[in-house]
């Protein structure tokens, strides 16, 4: 028998976009969605302001579900975002 810990959250692909500069993080984002089936996982790391205000706003914006956000290391962010259908 599996044991999940409740504090994971699956996920069907990683994008790391700490290093990115605005516009190009959800750039990064929108093509790594874009990949993927309606109802999966993409888990994004990033690092500024610009992007932590920016990148959730355009996902759910663009039909996408932001499922959580948590301080990652490094002072990242960690998102979890959906691909909306």
């Amino acid at each position: 028998m599996e044991s999940h810990n409740k504090q994971e959250q699956s996920q069907d692909r990683e994008l790391d976009i700490t290093a990115e500069t605005c516009p190009m993080t959800f750039v990064r984002v929108r093509l790594a969605l874009d990949r993927m089936q309606p109802g999966q996982v993409l888990h994004v790391l990033l690092k500024g302001e610009e992007p932590l205000r920016n990148v959730p706003r355009t996902a759910t914006e663009q039909g996408h579900a932001v499922l959580r956000q948590e301080d990652a290391p490094g002072g990242a962010v960690a998102l979890w975002i959906r691909k909306g259908g």
